[in-house]
């Protein structure tokens, strides 16, 4: 697993050697993929502008894909690519951009968490009956469909068990989820959610833990430069009062998932999130040829279920620009001004309203976003503790 077990000398120098032509860091936005807001806008300026500083490019702004090469470039999307778009802009590797690539649109979401409610369900064009087998021992048990006859068959066989987490597969920051208890809810909400909507982006229904904690493991790789992590999110309450992402902690240390994994003192928990992150990271490159990410982070849930049984697995994965990647960009710029920094805690944050960031955040947007009214996005270095 190339991207999770990195091994010094594999990945280019993080500068650009003595004499070549100074490289090009670009953003791309990439119509109809969403993620567009206001804030979302700022936030991906500020990362781009930071990583070229990082890799010793010029930030050469919005990415035109039809202009000819020429200095090396690199690409800051606002979502993971298709292998389509990867062609069109020249991307062929994981050194050329912040986040991913992936053969089919549908691999870049929930979807393929869970596998389908049989042999004979529908499923999208590239669709992978090999991942569900390779991954089962990371997820927690549920099913993806496509139709409305399948979805209600699968929750029904989950319901037996317990609630039903129902779930959009391309909602983020908590949003797009809902709970069913019983065979009426559980039609309700899967027959507004549509035939046409399930047909081309499938649901995924879940098993509902009960308050679960929310593990993030994840990896980033920028040049000859790797660091992997593990944190938690928390939750806070947006302008409407839902409860939405509110950040995340993260301890960060230099190499793979190996030297993560290696850490004294981490507990039984964190540490099965991590191996269950490397298990199912290595499911998709062995079920999805064309995969690759230089910007990985996978959800662990776990928790109690309805049963009382502690339970743990991969919720969702991420390969694009996500919540934990201010702080993530935060803790790189560390690592690259000291060579000899073998392991750091940072965080990021979101707020709503009048809440205010901690003392010491560094603040990239605070205005009234349309979307989402008024939001301040920061990061923050936070100081050492205990490696538990």
């Amino acid at each position: 697993m190339p991207p999770l077990d990195f091994e010094e000398g594999l990945a280019p120098a993080l500068m650009p050697a003595p004499g070549s032509p100074p490289g090009e860091t670009w953003l791309w936005h990439v119509a109809g993929r969403g993620y567009d807001s206001a804030h979302e806008r700022a936030a991906r300026t500020d990362f781009a502008e930071r990583l070229a500083a990082l890799k010793g490019h010029r930030f050469a702004g919005d990415f035109n894909p039809q202009r000819p090469a020429g200095a090396p470039q690199y690409v800051v999307p606002n979502d993971t690519l298709t292998a389509a778009d990867a062609r069109v802009a020249g991307i062929q590797g994981p050194h050329d951009l912040f986040g991913g690539v992936v053969p089919y649109s549908f691999v870049a979401t929930k979807a393929i968490t869970h596998p389908l409610v049989d042999a004979d369900a529908a499923r999208p064009e590239g669709w992978s009956a090999d991942f569900a087998a390779q991954s089962a021992d990371a997820v927690l048990h549920g099913y993806t469909a496509f139709s409305l006859a399948e979805a209600q068959r699968a929750g029904r066989m989950l319901l037996a068990r317990g609630p039903v987490r129902v779930k959009a597969v391309r909602g983020t920051a908590g949003r797009g989820q809902s709970v069913a208890h019983d065979t009426e809810s559980l039609d309700r909400q899967l027959e507004a959610l549509g035939e046409p909507a399930l047909a081309a982006d499938g649901v995924v229904l879940e098993e509902n833990l009960r308050h679960p904690d929310t593990v993030s493991v994840g990896q980033v790789i920028v040049g000859s430069l790797v660091l992997s992590y593990h944190g938690h999110q928390r939750l806070t309450y947006d302008n409407q009062g839902e409860a939405v992402y509110g950040g995340s902690q993260l301890t960060l240390v230099r190499g793979g998932l190996d030297v993560l994994m290696a850490e004294p003192f981490l507990p039984d928990a964190l540490r099965l999130a991590v191996a269950q992150a490397r298990s199912y990271h290595a499911a998709v490159e062995r079920s999805y040829a064309g995969f690759f990410a230089s910007r990985i982070n996978y959800d662990v849930a776990q928790g109690m279920d309805v049963h009382g049984q502690w339970r743990s697995g991969v919720l969702e994965q991420s390969w694009r620009l996500g919540g934990a990647t201010s702080a993530e960009i935060a803790a790189l710029e560390r690592f690259h001004a000291d060579p000899t920094l073998q392991r750091l805690r940072a965080a990021s944050g979101e707020c709503y309203g009048e809440e205010q960031p901690p003392e010491g955040a560094q603040i990239y947007y605070r205005d009234v976003d349309p979307s989402v009214g008024l939001i301040t996005r920061y990061a923050l270095i936070l100081p050492d503790a205990d490696p538990a």
